[in-house]
């Protein structure tokens, strides 16, 4: 029997049954190293025991009351994200998606609250990735995601990343702010160069607009600090978050200043389930462990040694691999052979690794990964990649440059 399933997943025929730490296992015992975290969610690997105990004691107590009440374990959450960063004020979400959709919605009733009803579009770049509903559709721009789905929300510009002329010349009367990624995941692991983030703030000074970051997938330590602007030391006045923040249970977050944050008032936003006590004692958890002593630290320091040995692979390799990029572990190898034909070779090698565009293979592991977990994962890469040379060599993998 077919699927009763949407198609709307190129999924694979893998299915796991348990998951321990960075690990995953099928039903018949097989394990894989998971490089993959969900696409940067399991933050904290799999089957956590201080995450478990989080949920079953709130799971016994309320699991769901609504935000017409007081809930004090949200209360708690957002005292914490506040205290670990730029934020006064934080509104709670069940996806990415949704607290972008907010941070959209913020940053033109900011503006029409401060007398600059006009000021509604929102400049984006070029190769964004901002979500799958129809205004982060909108912000993102890329036709391949908007094919079939009618007219675009208006309201949007988009300018290729780091080309700061063309970004001065679409600011106008009508921008109400910035929206970006710190690290562009989807398209290929791409950073912002050094100093970016600090002018775009300084741009958005001068023009009386709004730095909003789209932290979805770098924040929650992911790029080896807490938020990936800390590496800048630039505030933003928006930012949304999700993936790791649950690490695993789904719940999403916007942060704003106390400026912006009061803009809106009772009844300009609302969510049935967000913030909900399950997702919030959870994410609770989640934050005092990433914010304890030295976590973020072992997280560098994991970061340091993993780059290390997998630009060793690329100058071992130069057939196959172009470069490492990103920080923290949120690391990508662009490829010089289809980035398809290398996540089968990894998977084959028990390792599993997320694709990206630009024909990059993007490696996630947990922030819990050890040493001797990332050098596993460096030898099935090796392994993986003695395969690759030799198909290569047979001709049964060909070049990027010559499949086009």
């Amino acid at each position: 029997m077919s699927s009763r399933l949407f198609p709307t997943y190129n999924r694979s025929s893998l299915a796991f049954a348990r998951g321990e730490g960075s690990w995953l296992y099928t039903e018949d015992g097989h394990a894989y190293l998971d490089f993959a975290s969900g696409v940067a969610v399991n933050a904290l690997g799999h089957n956590n025991d201080r995450l478990k105990k989080a949920l079953l004691t709130q799971a016994e107590k309320l699991w769901h009351v609504s935000n017409l009440y007081t809930i004090p374990v949200q209360e708690r959450l957002a005292e914490m994200l506040c205290e670990a960063s730029f934020a006064d004020s934080v509104f709670f979400t069940n996806s990415g998606a949704e607290a972008i959709e907010l941070a959209i919605k913020a940053a033109r009733r900011f503006q029409y609250k401060n007398g600059s009803p006009n000021r509604y579009r929102i400049v984006t770049f070029e190769g964004a990735f901002h979500g799958r509903t129809l205004g982060a559709l909108a912000a993102t721009g890329r036709a391949e995601y908007l094919e079939g789905f009618g007219p675009k929300a208006p309201g949007f510009d988009h300018v290729p990343l780091g080309d700061r002329e063309a970004l001065e010349r679409v600011i106008s009367e009508e921008t109400a702010g910035i929206l970006v990624e710190p690290v562009q995941g989807e398209s290929g692991i791409r950073s912002l160069p050094p100093g970016e983030l600090r002018y775009l703030r300084e741009l958005c000074d001068e023009n009386g607009i709004l730095l909003m970051l789209d932290e979805v997938q770098t924040g929650i330590g992911r790029t080896g600090t807490f938020f990936a602007y800390e590496a800048e030391g630039v505030l933003p006045d928006l930012l949304a978050t999700a993936k790791g923040l649950g690490a695993g249970f789904p719940v999403g977050a916007c942060l704003a200043t106390e400026q912006v944050g009061s803009a809106m008032t009772s009844g300009s936003h609302g969510s049935t389930f967000g913030g909900n006590p399950l997702a919030m004692a959870v994410a609770s958890e989640v934050l005092s462990i990433i914010l304890s002593p030295g976590f973020l630290e072992r997280v560098q320091q994991t970061s340091a040694v993993l780059i290390g040995q997998l630009r060793e692979i690329v100058a071992n390799h130069p057939k196959l691999f172009n470069e490492v990029r990103g920080s923290g572990l949120l690391l990508g190898l662009k490829c010089n052979i289809p980035v398809s034909e290398v996540i089968r070779q990894f998977t084959a090698e028990k390792l599993l690794c997320v694709p990206a565009a630009d024909n990059v293979v993007r490696l996630l592991p947990p922030l819990t990964v050890s040493e001797a977990e990332v050098a596993g994962a460096v030898s099935c890469i090796g392994a993986a990649s003695a395969a690759l040379e030799k198909s290569l060599l047979a001709g049964n993998v060909r070049s990027e440059d010559s499949a086009h």
